[in-house]
């Protein structure tokens, strides 16, 4: 495990990356010289830059910084980038981001939250919650906090809330007193090969955990978990330790009571859509009353917490239209949305822009993914967001589109997306995915108010 005593100066080569940049901010706040590489500037990259940061967008050895203590990267870097190597060549100390994390959650109490899906929402709603408790946390977030437009932020408690990332296994790194476990879902086959061996990596991040773990209701394999006190939480089953009941729905906001088995804990209201949601504020709730916040302050974070970007966001939401994007690039993430929007808007026709994510995920999961889409009145499918890979034979959007039922559907570029939301005036859509679909955010939001 690396030391982060003794670092006066720290570059990272991905420094734009959600997970990465939280770091960047943490360290900028020690007040330590920060620098660091990206590919293409952004909005996140400005921010960082805004605060300080000195980023540079250039492979080349000219810009690098020379005096760094600790160099820290993505694995989404390539293996020939110029910087990373001549960092390895020269002796640097070269480590990944979770082995920063490693550190951290050794260092504090950790909470850690893993899962296929939701662990960013889940995580977010803890940090918002014991920072509006006045707990008090340093969040390590994989997403954008609407109410602190953030993705890190530090306290005095030596507490850290750490998104357990699954890829790369880099979640076997941390060293989790408290958890949160979302799903078990197959994802990421391309790192693990098989689900056998995913779900084996993932019961070793359970079993590690040193205080409590908290952990969706009926779970498969849940019997194999090991961990001292354990949990269960569910948006309304009453066999769960925790859940919701007598939830309403009003205007996309949701007011429902928290049990503890037979005891009611307090009433709150959430103001996110998806039903799924739900289920993760009560996961978070759960955490938070094991760590022993009183009941009514996390009533309040609850009613204060404005989401994730991203997360179920709503970018248009008056009397004509109602517009939300989201994150969604997993089956199972792709049906509770849907099924969400659905519930809360019913008598509104849903039209869904959907970008795969990995061409690797695509051919793994196309059938759930067709499944998920059915779901909707109409299907707009973009190409293949590639991220780190190289094309697949045989693999694209169509691979998805072919095993759709439903009549409705076309395969769009997204200059084409952006004619059929002018033409279509959808009164309720959804864009979907991980990729650069959020390029389009912005401008159909604004052909939507333009109406």
């Amino acid at each position: 495990m690396i030391s982060l005593n003794n670092i006066s100066s720290v570059y990272f080569i991905g420094i734009g990356g959600i997970g990465m940049s939280a770091l960047a901010r943490y360290f900028h706040e020690q007040k330590l010289v920060v620098r660091g590489y990206d590919k293409t500037p952004t909005e996140l990259t400005q921010e960082l830059v805004d605060e300080g940061i000195e980023i540079n967008f250039k492979d080349d050895l000219s810009s690098l910084d020379k005096e760094a203590n600790l160099v820290v990267y993505t694995p989404a870097i390539p293996k020939d980038h110029q910087q990373l190597n001549w960092y390895r060549e020269n002796d640097f100390t070269v480590v990944k981001r979770s082995d920063v994390l490693e550190s951290i959650t050794h260092q504090m109490q950790a909470v850690c939250v893993a899962g296929t899906h939701g662990k960013t929402t889940v995580s977010t709603m803890i940090a918002h919650l014991l920072r509006d408790a006045a707990y008090g946390c340093n969040a390590f977030l994989g997403g954008i906090s609407v109410n602190y437009k953030k993705n890190f932020w530090s306290s005095a408690n030596q507490c850290a809330v750490v998104e357990a990332d699954e890829y790369d296994r880099s979640f076997l790194k941390l060293h989790p007193d408290f958890a949160v476990l979302t799903a078990m879902d197959a994802d990421h086959l391309d790192i693990y090969g098989t689900v056998e061996e995913m779900e084996k990596c993932y019961l070793q991040f359970i079993n590690s955990v040193q205080d409590t773990l908290i952990f969706k209701h009926g779970l498969k394999r849940s019997s194999e978990f090991k961990v001292k006190n354990q949990f269960t939480y569910s948006a309304q089953n009453d066999s769960a330790d925790y859940y919701a009941k007598d939830i309403m729905m009003s205007n996309g906001s949701y007011a429902f009571d928290i049990y503890q088995r037979d005891e009611l804990k307090t009433s709150a209201v959430l103001h996110m859509g998806g039903m799924h949601n739900v289920e993760n504020c009560i996961a978070a709730f759960a955490l938070c009353d094991v760590l022993g916040v009183d009941v009514v302050k996390l009533a309040k974070g609850i009613s204060s917490f404005k989401g994730v970007k991203r997360r179920f966001q709503y970018i248009v939401k008056n009397d004509n239209f109602v517009y939300i994007d989201d994150y969604a690039h997993h089956p199972e993430e792709l049906k509770n949305l849907i099924e969400s929007a659905k519930a809360l808007f019913r008598n509104r026709k849903l039209a869904v822009i959907f970008q795969p994510h990995l061409y690797s995920r695509t051919k793994d999961l196309s059938a759930g993914f067709a499944e998920s889409l059915d779901l909707a009145d109409e299907v707009i499918l973009l190409d293949i967001y590639p991220a780190r890979e190289l094309p697949m034979e045989g693999v694209s959007s169509e691979l998805i589109m072919d095993q759709m039922h439903s009549d409705n559907k076309n395969l769009l570029t997204m200059d084409g997306a952006m004619a059929w939301v002018e033409g279509k005036k959808p009164e309720l859509l959804i864009t979907a995915g991980a990729g650069d679909i959020d390029t389009l955010v912005e401008p159909i939001k604004q052909k939507i108010l333009a109406l």
